[in-house]
């Protein structure tokens, strides 16, 4: 992988890490990959660190399904998952297939990166 596709990916692997919507599981996969660059390990990493990230990246159809839902209400409050719910609706009418969070925003970048990864 070159040098500059690794270093993108480092800087937004801790851009992940620091967002607030990143989820446990998402945290300890891509600390498990940090810890394994220029390891032997390395590759293997990678390849369950982009499974967690396809896994973990929310469908937009999904947020607004969540948002809409009983739980989604549980979840946010009210108020927060109708404007959730609305602002998902938007960025889906314009195009978006994922949540803009910032988790899923960086998981989005990572992966745009994936086929340089592997």
């Amino acid at each position: 992988m070159k040098k500059e596709t690794l270093d993108y990916v480092i800087e937004k692997t801790h851009v992940l890490m620091n967002a607030a919507s990143c989820s446990s599981e998402a945290k300890v996969a891509a600390q498990s990959w940090l810890d394994a660059v220029g390891t032997v390990n390395e590759a293997a990493a990678t390849k369950k660190y982009i499974a967690e990230l396809e896994a973990d990246i929310m469908p937009i159809d999904n947020l607004i399904g969540f948002a809409d839902s009983e739980a989604g209400v549980k979840c946010f409050g009210a108020e927060l998952a109708k404007n959730i719910a609305a602002h998902a609706r938007e960025i889906k009418a314009a195009g978006a297939g994922y949540c803009d969070c910032p988790a899923c925003t960086a998981v989005a970048e990572i992966l745009a990166r994936k086929t340089e990864l592997l």
